[in-house]
């Protein structure tokens, strides 16, 4: 990862115990092609072990790798979506380090000219927009998996994965807590699997971070870092970093210095732990690969895939506050993921109400999915229904209030109707203004107190004066008209 000497990046600091941290991170995608990135065998996941590995994965000898162009076609993918640029041309090398599951003793990579270079990735961190540099997106073959909880004093070698085509991500050191990290981490899930490059299953692997943290006090040079490899998932990061965190801030103040190595986090007891010393890049000794021609990718290859591509998140969300007047922090929440841009389109046109859907999706139908721990495809409220219901609310049919038991009902029996679900609960709001200024006279004859405060200046009598008029109505007044009536009445 890149460690510029300069301390001068504009990016908001947040303190921790007066010190300031900064992180960086390295993330393996690992690419949707059926075939390995150097050879025919299959990339699917869950086969027997060592079902899947060919002779070019075993590197028997004699054997030579052929590139996979799905891959490089990945990787023009996720450049375009970055605003990175692609190079023209590229160069392999080997990275030699010595694994068990390693077959080659190196691992085929690029180093000194990557395919892709530069970029960003833009995300808010709560209303906060953020922006983090992208140093390059490298193509390379995964290694094999040491499989050690199965067998008693050995380790066996699953060869599957050897050879499976990996983009290491790489980032500029620009976050500074870790909420950033996590967020910048869920941004770059979202667009790898929006593009779909990676099926982004971080159970499987598929998605992995390396974390590189470290702290230093404002306007020291950047500390030594340490590497936490191989977070699979958001939550682990968030605890693992955090930790890494108070574990440095406590060695330096306990007045020991922080060492550059290569940690790993424990989930069972929250901490990291050493693994090794940290490599640099004179470790790997790497030199351009002679059984790989340099990569060269053509322009006109660029623009084929740039027509190809779908609407990009940024893009879509730019589109959303241009032709919604959504914010741009809606209109980013709206685009977490296809399925939730899609739904919110359909139910939008629909009815019309940009806002009113985007709110109900944000809130109350997100509320209720996390609740559940599922996403948007398990919505049991379809599009058409949400659009009905708030339909309702938007001609003064039914309140807010109301609205939610509708959804209670709809959520319950999505076979149900809107319209059928207001009849029978008696939802409807009062409309007859005649029967609302009976309710509001009562009101104001029996609370005395709240008037004559109203009137002497307490505006927040009248919300007691509202909320004894809603329960008159027995909830079925319409808020807007009682207020209406009310400030009339009051003068």
């Amino acid at each position: 990862m890149s460690t510029p000497a300069d301390t001068s990046i504009t990016t908001k600091s947040l303190l921790v115990r007066g010190y300031e941290v900064v992180i960086g991170f390295e993330t393996h995608a690992q690419l949707a092609t059926r075939s390995k990135i150097f050879s025919r065998a299959a990339t699917a996941f869950g086969a027997e072990p060592n079902t899947q590995a060919c002779a070019v994965d075993l590197a028997l000898p004699g054997t030579l790798p052929v590139m996979n162009k799905g891959a490089v076609e990945c990787a023009i993918k996720l450049g375009l979506a970055l605003g990175s640029t692609i190079a023209q041309r590229s160069i392999f090398a080997r990275k030699n380090y010595f694994y068990p599951d390693l077959p080659k003793g190196y691992q085929i990579s690029q180093f000194e000219i990557p395919v892709v270079q530069g970029g960003s990735v833009e995300f808010y961190l709560g209303d906060e927009k953020k922006s983090v540099r992208l140093v390059r997106a490298h193509l390379e073959e995964d290694a094999g998996k040491s499989l050690h909880e199965d067998f008693i004093g050995q380790t066996g070698i699953d060869l599957n994965r050897a050879g499976t085509p990996l983009l290491e991500i790489v980032t500029e050191p620009d976050m500074r807590s870790t909420a950033e990290a996590v967020a910048y981490a869920k941004e770059l899930h979202k667009i790898v699997t929006w593009i779909g490059i990676c099926d982004g299953n971080m159970q499987e692997g598929s998605f992995r971070c390396d974390a590189n943290v470290s702290v230093r006090k404002p306007g020291a040079p950047l500390g030594t870092r340490r590497e936490i490899k191989n977070l699979n998932s958001f939550k682990f990061m968030q605890q693992a970093i955090d930790y890494e965190i108070r574990w440095q801030i406590e060695e330096i103040e306990d007045g020991r210095t922080i060492q550059q190595a290569t940690v790993l986090f424990n989930p069972d007891t929250g901490e990291t732990r050493a693994m090794r010393s940290k490599e640099d890049a004179a470790d790997y000794r790497y030199f351009p690969d002679p059984d790989l021609p340099p990569l060269v990718v053509a322009p006109e290859w660029v623009q084929q895939v740039r027509a190809a591509m779908t609407e990009l998140p940024r893009v879509m969300a730019a589109r959303f506050v241009a032709a919604y007047d959504l914010s741009d922090y809606d209109a980013s929440a709206l685009t977490q993921s296809r399925e939730i841009a899609s739904y919110f389109e359909a139910a939008t046109q629909a009815c019309g109400q940009a806002k009113l859907v985007g709110n109900w999706i944000m809130g109350e139908i997100t509320r209720r999915l996390n609740a559940a721990e599922q996403d948007i495809n398990a919505c049991p409220v379809k599009p058409a229904q949400l659009a009905q219901l708030i339909g309702r609310i938007h001609d003064g049919t039914i309140s807010n209030n109301a609205a939610r038991q509708v959804m209670d009902a709809l959520w319950a029996d999505p076979q149900s109707q809107v319209d059928v679900i207001i009849e029978a609960k008696g939802l409807k709001q009062m409309n007859d203004s005649g029967a609302l200024e009976k309710i509001v006279d009562a009101v104001l004859a029996t609370n005395p107190k709240n008037v004559a405060e109203y009137r002497g200046g307490n505006a927040k009598a009248l919300n007691a004066l509202v909320g004894q008029i809603m329960k008159g109505s027995q909830g079925k007044a319409n808020p807007q008209q009682v207020n209406e009536v009310l400030r009339q009445k009051l003068g």
